[in-house]
C-alpha cells in the first residue's frame, strides 16, 4: 500500500523534521512495507535521512526564472525532492488552475521522471448528478494526462469530503475506485476526511491501494496508527 500524508499550508520546518524522525524511525523498527511519503509545504524542505519519501506539493513546469512566489526543478533537486502532486482539488477550485496548466506541469515533471500523484475529484453538486455525470467529470480530469506512466499514483479525493469529516459510503469508493481501475492499473488512492477512525474499513475496499491524507495525519502517532492498519491489511491479504 502507499500512505501519504499532505500537510498543506501547516508545519514549520522544525516540526517536520521531528515528524520525519518519528515516522521514519518507526517504519524502520515494526518493519513496515507499505511506501509512506509526506508532502510538507516548501519551506519546511530539507535533506532528510530515512526511509519516508518526501514530495512537494507543488511547483511551476520549470527549472527556474521570474516566476514569483513559484519553485522550480532547480529548488526541488537541491533537497533531492522527485515525487510530486499534480490537480490537487485546492489548486484547481482556490487557486484556478486550469487542465491546460495541470497537463503542462504534469507532462514536465513525468519528462524529468518524477513520481506523480495525481489529484482527481468531484464537487458536490456533480456528486448530486448521479454516478454517470461523475465519472465524465472525472474522466475530464484525466484528459491530457499518461494514465499509464509508470510513475503515476491516482489519488481520488471527492471535494465535498475534504477536511469535512464526512466521506462518501463504502460502497461508493469501492465502485469508483473499480471504475477507474478500468481506466489504469497505476495504484489508486482514496482521499477525503480519512482518519485513524475510519481508515481500516477505507483501506479494506477493493481497489483501494493505499491513502492520501490530510489533517488526520498532522499527528505523527496518527500517521503511524494508519501505517500499521495498512500493515495489517497487507498480511491478511497476503496470508501472512
Amino acid at each position: 500500500m502507499i500512505i501519504a500524508a499532505n500537510f498543506k499550508t501547516n508545519m514549520t520546518r522544525a516540526q517536520t523534521a521531528e515528524y520525519y524522525t518519528k515516522v521514519s524511525g518507526f517504519i524502520t523498527e515494526k518493519g513496515i512495507s507499505s511506501e509512506a511519503m509526506i508532502f510538507p509545504p516548501a519551506t519546511a524542505f530539507n535533506t532528510f535521512e530515512g526511509v519516508l519519501t518526501v514530495g512537494a506539493q507543488n511547483a511551476f513546469a520549470v527549472e527556474n526564472g521570474a516566476y514569483t512566489g513559484e519553485i522550480g526543478l532547480e529548488q526541488l533537486d537541491e533537497f533531492g525532492i522527485k515525487t510530486i502532486l499534480v490537480g490537487h482539488s485546492e489548486r484547481r477550485h482556490i487557486l484556478g488552475e486550469s487542465q491546460e496548466l495541470i497537463i503542462e506541469k504534469f507532462n514536465y515533471y513525468k519528462e524529468k521522471g518524477f513520481t506523480i500523484v495525481y489529484c482527481i475529484g468531484e464537487p458536490i453538486e456533480v456528486r448530486e448528478e448521479g454516478n454517470e455525470a461523475l465519472m465524465n467529470y472525472l474522466d475530464d480530469q484525466f484528459e491530457g494526462i499518461d494514465l499509464e506512466y509508470e510513475k503515476l499514483i491516482i489519488a481520488y479525493e471527492p471535494v465535498w469530503a475534504i477536511g469535512t469529516g464526512v466521506t462518501p459510503s463504502e460502497d461508493d469508493v469501492e465502485l469508483i475506485h473499480t471504475a477507474l481501475r478500468q481506466k489504469t492499473s497505476r495504484p489508486l488512492l482514496y482521499g477525503g476526511s480519512v482518519k485513524t477512525a475510519n481508515a481500516k474499513e477505507l483501506l479494506a475496499l477493493n481497489n483501494v491501494d493505499g491513502a492520501l491524507i490530510g489533517s488526520g495525519a498532522l499527528n505523527a502517532e496518527d500517521f503511524c496508527t494508519i501505517l500499521s492498519i495498512a500493515e495489517n491489511i497487507t498480511n491478511n491479504r497476503e496470508g501472512k
